[in-house]
């Protein structure tokens, strides 16, 4: 066969060490030796003896959001071979966490992790149900996290001179050394909502790194279970 279909620039290539790697703008690549974990229903392809097994409710009750009440259930991959995962197209991006680091991750922003990474459920402190109501994931540990955003994303520097706000619906993460606070704001709310309602921002203080997807999230459709 010949075509730009299959020039070098989609064809895969053999991995060369474990673990994730990205295979495209919208695809990470994972060298399955042993375990990872993976966002149920991303894995696009795979090859090798691989095994897929459903995490229990436990699992997926980390990345819940509150005001929606939904969930995102994972999977365990196991074996030796290759798996693919992406999710509706969007950008795909890789975070190394390293021992003494903490990485705060919006649910809807996870693809795949290492299964070396620990993780924990949080509550964004000062952001109950009237700032957005949500339930992060908090990855700690030594490993590799794959992320995805609906486009390329904003890092933006946080110091103790400089907070940032962000709106709660468009926030992808934020590293260790933060501290989140609601923040209010009736003009800008009748500036940017085109209303009288009143805004709500997610203040961040500190040292650190705020990552902002650059829209308002959407509805999600419901999960198939």
């Amino acid at each position: 066969m010949k075509g730009d279909l299959f020039s070098s620039e989609h064809m895969v290539q053999p991995a060369t060490a474990p673990g994730m790697t990205i295979e495209n703008a919208k695809c990470i690549k994972y060298a399955v030796n042993g375990e990872m974990h993976a966002r149920q229903g991303a894995m696009v392809a795979y090859r090798g003896n691989l095994q897929f097994e459903r995490k229990g409710q436990g699992v997926g009750g980390m990345l819940k959001r509150a005001v929606t009440g939904e969930g995102l259930p994972l999977m365990a991959v196991r074996g030796q071979g290759e798996a693919w995962f992406a999710h509706e197209a969007q950008n795909c991006f890789i975070v190394d966490v390293d021992p003494g680091d903490e990485f705060t991750v919006n649910g809807r922003n996870v693809l795949c992790f290492d299964a070396s990474l620990s993780y924990r459920i949080a509550t964004v402190k000062g952001a109950g149900i009237t700032g957005g109501g949500l339930f992060n994931s908090v990855f700690t540990g030594q490993g590799r996290l794959g992320l995805i955003c609906d486009g390329n994303p904003l890092v933006i520097p946080v110091s103790p001179q400089y907070p940032v706000y962000v709106d709660t619906d468009a926030v992808v993460g934020w590293t260790a050394g933060l501290q989140t606070s609601l923040h209010r704001s009736q003009s800008l709310g009748s500036m940017l909502r085109g209303g009288s309602g009143e805004a709500v921002q997610l203040m961040l203080q500190g040292q650190g790194y705020v990552v902002v997807r650059p829209s308002e999230a959407t509805p999600q459709k419901p999960q198939q279970h």
